[in-house]
């Protein structure tokens, strides 16, 4: 009796154990949204100083990829985005279908702002947004990468999406 009594006791401490493993291991998955905020501001403040380095090389639309000699709007934000573990495709159409849609009035560094530029009802532009009302881009022969105003642009004024893909 003793000996079945021992046996019980035992499953019923595993049983604990095993409860209260599953539940700390469980815990260790969650992260406060205040940590993996600061770290999403922190890649986008890396990303946006990368990209800066760039600044004045010059634009050439279909730049090849990974080329950092001249860029297009999209090779530029693909690019700098995948030297911080944030895989893009290589056009601004299937950039923009990445992430997490954001609204324009809810902008923070590190978006990336979809427009189309000629109106024909296509994405045909990628800009990644610093704060300030200011973006970070590559759009024009003789312009190459820059830091435009955004609001009342060519790009707020054509504005199709925005997307957090950080």
């Amino acid at each position: 009796m003793t000996n079945t009594t021992n046996k019980r006791v035992g499953k019923k401490m595993i049983g604990v154990v095993l409860s209260l493993s599953v539940a700390f291991a469980g815990s260790m998955l969650l992260t406060p949204k205040t940590t993996h905020a600061a770290t999403d501001a922190q890649v986008a403040s890396k990303i946006i100083a990368k990209g800066k380095q760039y600044m004045g090389t010059p634009y050439r639309f279909g730049a090849k990829a990974g080329i950092t000699s001249a860029f297009d709007c999209s090779s530029f934000v693909q690019y700098i985005y995948k030297k911080y573990g944030v895989n893009l495709p290589r056009g601004s159409k299937d950039q923009a279908k990445r992430g997490v849609k954001v609204l324009k009035k809810n902008l923070k560094k590190g978006d990336l702002i979809f427009s189309d530029t000629n109106r024909d009802g296509k994405i045909n532009h990628v800009s990644i947004y610093i704060g300030n009302g200011k973006v970070l881009q590559t759009y024009r022969v003789g312009i190459g990468v820059t830091i435009s105003n955004f609001k009342g642009s060519i790009w707020d004024r054509t504005f199709v999406t925005a997307r957090d893909v950080i």
